[in-house]
């Protein structure tokens, strides 16, 4: 052997250690890599398990409260539909009561006329009688005079 072999025996025994060490120690970071990575995930897992049971909770509310709120729907709905055959009904009256207030009406209207033009018949004819009463008695005062007008004038 010759000193360049021992030489490059030398290199390649401090290369292989080096290698080695390098080696070690990547291998060593990467397990406590590995180490805090699987922690990590486990915190998430069971953070993200707490979560998941967190939003299905939530989500069972929500649909507690869906259900509710459909029947509630449904009760309102019930109760609409009470309230449209209640204002059909108060139509109906109200169109009944109108036909009624037109029959009063015209029922009261037609005596009152006939009341009405009885009375304006009744002047009528008292105050025809009276002119031909104050005519009589005109044409009788006349007549008086005038047969009083002859008698003076003969004497």
């Amino acid at each position: 052997m010759t000193g360049g072999n021992v030489v490059g025996l030398v290199f390649a025994a401090a290369f292989l250690i080096l290698a080695l060490a390098l080696s070690y120690l990547l291998v060593t970071k990467l397990s406590t890599l590995l180490k805090r990575t699987t922690k990590t995930i486990e915190n998430v897992d069971a953070r993200a398990s707490v979560m998941l049971d967190n939003i299905n909770v939530t989500v069972e509310h929500v649909n507690t409260a869906l259900v509710k709120s459909h029947l509630t729907l449904d009760e309102v709905n019930g109760q609409l539909v009470k309230v449209d055959t209640m204002t059909e009904h108060a139509q109906q009256v109200t169109g009944n009561v109108a036909n009624v207030s037109t029959l009063v009406a015209a029922a009261a209207t037609n005596p009152l006329v006939k009341v009405a033009a009885f009375g304006f018949g009744v002047r009528r004819a008292a105050a025809k009688r009276r002119r031909e009463t104050e005519e009589a008695e005109i044409r009788q005062t006349l007549k008086t005079s005038r047969r009083r007008g002859r008698h003076s004038a003969g004497k």
